[in-house]
């Protein structure tokens, strides 16, 4: 039988998957919700982190979301002794420009921003995750996604994670032991269906459904 290990996206965290069916493992990666933050980022280290977490080793499917679903690739390597066997990549950015880099690797320098409100916190962590329409305010997930200090408040998120770069998704499922299936849902303008199927040969497109599938409909995807 297999376990089912759900990995976030950024700006995100594990609570995101709460709707899901059980039993599954949906740990913070590194950097989100009650994870440690990391001097640096890169898809291997925090493919490394979520290794150290799982608490099974064989018989995997992980299902992973937009950054998730790169560290779930990553994971399907073999190099972190985890028997991945399927991975769902969903919504992942596939190709990146230089003025995508160049924006995301600014926001990985800007200063932890702090608010006098847990509305204004959590109105932020709502945008940043792309959840802003999809999750009420007060959601496990926005909780689990703000800290609080001396009557302030900010994301759990750790800006630098902004700058873990573009992954080489070629390389990435060429490499992976596992079954890979690349999703992505129909109006997600983070991707197109043309440029998964130039990557691989086994994507599924969600009807009605945007970057955040999982969220609008956690049904959406079949787990077997």
């Amino acid at each position: 039988m297999s376990s089912l290990v759900l990995l976030h996206g950024l700006g995100a965290n594990g609570r995101v998957w709460d709707a899901w069916p059980q039993p599954r493992f949906a740990p913070d990666l590194a950097g989100h919700g009650s994870a440690a933050a990391f001097p640096a980022y890169t898809f291997g280290s925090m493919a490394a982190a979520v290794a150290e977490t799982i608490p099974v080793r064989r018989n995997v499917v992980i299902v992973g979301h937009s950054l998730g679903g790169v560290v779930a690739l990553e994971l399907a390597g073999g190099r972190y002794g985890i028997e991945v066997e399927r991975v769902i990549a969903l919504g992942v950015k596939v190709n990146w420009s230089t003025d995508d880099l160049v924006r995301a690797g600014a926001l990985a320098q800007k200063p932890v921003a702090w608010f006098d409100t847990r509305e204004d916190a959590a109105a932020r962590f709502l945008k940043v995750s792309g959840l802003q329409g999809l999750v009420d305010p007060n959601h496990p997930v926005v909780d689990h996604g703000l800290t609080e200090a001396d009557g302030r408040w900010r994301l759990a998120m750790d800006p630098g994670a902004f700058g873990v770069g573009a992954p080489d998704m070629a390389k990435l499922i060429a490499a992976s032991k596992a079954e890979v299936i690349l999703a992505r849902g129909e109006r997600d303008p983070m991707n197109t269906d043309d440029e998964l199927h130039e990557l691989h040969d086994q994507v599924v497109t969600l009807p009605g459904l945007g970057h955040n599938a999982h969220v609008e409909d956690p049904g959406a995807l079949s787990i077997r």
